[in-house]
């Protein structure tokens, strides 16, 4: 008898999740992957053959619309009757989570990537816990993103289950053989590199919980002693969801030295790497920012803020050693800690992000050290191959196969 699993996400572009693992689940595996209806859903099925169910959800809390979708997952896994379903995101996971508990699915798994309460506050964030801890309930194993993820869930006392991060956390991986300078450049491809221009990359939405308004106002103000820097944003602004403030915005346009160049996608984003010096992501919350460990393959230095995720691959371990904690600049309204292969500083924090990236574009031998380790320490915990084996040997463990 086969093994059915669903893999679910809510919205169809975060399909690429799993999509590169699809070849190698499919040889043991009955897969369905479910989401939203979209390109990227489509995508995936024409490339891989893999069978796709659309089920629309909404993004954020619409009770008339969660209740719709609730209802439609319930008749899809009574007719699939599978031995797993896998979500991923947020409302994927309470939606897919609950019927899957309702239907009585043996084996219930959802991977959180992130969370949201511990930076909200008020009725949100107590909302927010409330809808975590009910994904937790409907489970029977959940994998947190990191140890970060991990401990909040934990500390927080959002569920009491076991809880496995799988390998050193994230949940995709790197591929090396493609996130490599050497490599783009043996394709042929042209690095848009502008040798006057110190060069800072942010790679993600441009929203403020990314810490925009911050990056925007600490790098204001180091321009004006190094006007031979420059910032680019590669990313989309999602002005109906987590708009910036319209200072920064307004900053963004009328500095020629910052440049929004929007969203990037392969080679072309590849290339914004190569010609950059410093990776900067002031992000204020995250699970386990990809871009920060794009940036490192591509053997960037970077400037990342003191949160899940980001601290766990600057440190590369939850209980770093002196040598890897490294010196502790303490600044009047904060600190920045040096490491191996980045500065960390606290969020929200305009001050301390200013001197890191001064220190960054001042200090070029403690730079040069920090981009060498990058791409030898991305490789050697989050190689593509070896993080989906950890979920493959997850999958073989809790199904018994």
């Amino acid at each position: 008898m086969s093994i059915k699993i669903i893999r679910a996400c809510t919205v169809s572009n975060s399909v690429g999740f799993v999509e590169g693992m699809l070849p190698d689940l499919m040889k043991k595996y009955e897969v369905i992957v479910l989401s939203s209806p979209g390109e990227g859903l489509d995508e995936v099925a024409a490339k891989h053959g893999v069978r796709t169910i659309a089920v629309p959800m909404e993004r954020h809390i619409s009770l008339k619309h969660d209740l719709v979708s609730l209802c439609h997952l319930i008749r899809v896994f009574r007719k699939e009757r599978p031995t797993m379903v896998h979500s991923m995101t947020p409302k994927a996971g309470l939606l897919c989570m609950m019927a899957a508990w309702l239907t009585r699915v043996p084996v219930r798994v959802h991977t959180f990537t992130g969370l949201v309460f511990p930076t909200s506050t008020g009725l949100k964030r107590r909302i927010l816990m409330a809808t975590d801890w009910l994904t937790c309930a409907c489970t029977t194993h959940i994998i947190p993103e990191g140890e970060g993820v991990k401990n909040d869930l934990l500390n927080n006392g959002i569920t009491k289950k076991s809880l496995k991060v799988l390998g050193y956390g994230n949940v995709q991986g790197i591929d090396m053989d493609v996130f490599s300078v050497e490599s783009l450049k043996g394709r042929g491809y042209r690095i848009p590199a502008d040798e006057r221009r110190f060069t800072f990359l942010f790679v993600g939405r441009i929203v403020r919980d990314k810490g925009i308004n911050e990056l925007v106002e600490a790098f204001k103000r180091l321009y004006s002693e190094h006007p031979e820097c420059r910032l680019v944003l590669v990313g989309r602004y999602e002005d109906n969801l987590d708009p910036i403030s319209q200072k920064a915005r307004a900053d963004i346009e009328a500095y020629d030295d910052i440049v929004a160049v929007g969203p990037q996608y392969g080679d072309d984003l590849l290339a914004w790497y190569a010609a950059s010096d410093c990776f900067v992501m002031p992000s204020y919350r995250e699970g386990f920012p990809n871009t920060v460990l794009e940036a490192g393959a591509m053997g960037l230095p970077s400037v990342v803020t003191d949160i899940n995720g980001s601290r766990e691959i600057i440190s590369l371990t939850s209980d770093p050693s002196p040598e890897e904690r490294g010196e502790v600049c303490h600044l009047p309204e904060g600190q920045i800690q040096m490491r191996k292969n980045g500065i960390i500083v606290p969020p929200k924090d305009a001050e301390a992000l200013y001197h890191a990236m001064k220190m960054m574009i001042e200090n070029q031998e403690e730079r040069e050290r920090m981009a060498g380790n990058a791409r030898r320490m991305i490789s050697s915990r989050f190689e593509q191959d070896f993080v989906r084996k950890c979920l493959y040997d997850f999958y073989d463990e809790i199904l018994g196969s």
